[in-house]
């Protein structure tokens, strides 16, 4: 992967990534995410990944499968980046992806030399704390950009404070 970004250089912002999910821990990171681009006139990158489908006996059926996926990706999205608006003047793009998650954020990551950062909320139940925070630890300490781990017990109150 080559190392080096260029959200610090003249006519760049520097980009914080948030993937989108399901997750109750997806809110704090985009939360934490949109208050610390504001604080820092930098921007948004909104990421959905649709899994590979496992089905794969009818191409029609598969077919509709990926746009209903799709479609949902793209309203979780659309539903992100209203939630930051009301922080103030933020850009936010949204990139919808099919593939792995891990596997498609390091694409992104490599792809858009302006991702600075990665923020990704930490869950507070018993299986730990998230997939994507686990895979991180999987990495080796290999990963390209700085990771912000937001904690999922932090209030909106706390993470404005810290943002």
């Amino acid at each position: 992967m080559n190392e080096s970004r260029e959200s610090h250089e003249a006519g760049h912002r520097r980009k914080f990534l948030v993937v989108v999910d399901e997750t109750p821990e997806c809110e704090r990171a985009l939360f934490y995410a949109g208050h610390r681009a504001v604080a820092t006139q930098g921007s948004l990158v909104l990421l959905a990944v649709v899994p590979p489908s496992d089905f794969q006996h009818w191409l029609g059926v598969e077919n509709i499968m990926r746009e209903d996926a799709h479609n949902a990706a793209a309203e979780a999205l659309e539903n992100a980046a209203c939630k930051v608006k009301p922080f103030g003047d933020i850009s936010v793009e949204t990139v919808i992806r099919d593939g792995h998650k891990s596997e498609e954020i390091l694409a992104i990551i490599e792809e858009d030399k302006d991702i600075a950062i990665l923020v990704l909320g930490a869950g507070i139940g018993k299986e730990g704390p998230g997939p994507l925070v686990a895979m991180l630890g999987c990495t080796g300490g290999g990963f390209p950009i700085p990771v912000t781990i937001v904690p999922g017990t932090l209030t909106d109150k706390q993470i404005e404070a810290l943002s």
